[in-house]
């Protein structure tokens, strides 16, 4: 079974999000903060991260310049896109369409 992490301080999202994920067949693993979110990256090695991008402690781009070498996949979730997105970087903007984020999620974990 595959295994995503989702780093998000919205706890609705996370919750929402990992509603769908299961139903995908897919482990979630959930963190509330960047701090908490590195720790399970390196304790739990997901498959891939969907990672929010404004988060009160560390925010998603300073947690992706640490963790870009694990060669880890990285779905950002974004209010707003914007310039500091790298042309590598895969992001999806809020609100979050289901089946675009599923499509995506799917194309990695081939």
């Amino acid at each position: 079974m595959k295994k995503i992490l989702i780093v998000d301080d919205d706890p609705q999202n996370r919750y929402l999000l990992k509603l769908v994920l299961q139903k995908e067949n897919i482990e979630v693993i959930e963190a509330e903060t960047g701090k908490g979110g590195l720790e399970k990256i390196n304790d739990e090695h997901p498959d891939l991260i969907i990672l929010d991008v404004m988060m009160p402690d560390i925010n998603g781009f300073q947690i992706y310049e640490k963790i870009k070498d694990k060669n880890i996949p990285v779905i950002f979730l974004t209010a707003v896109a914007d310039s500091d997105f790298q042309s590598e970087m895969e992001y999806i903007v809020k609100p979050v369409d289901i089946d675009v984020l599923v499509n995506t999620i799917k194309r990695y974990l081939k």
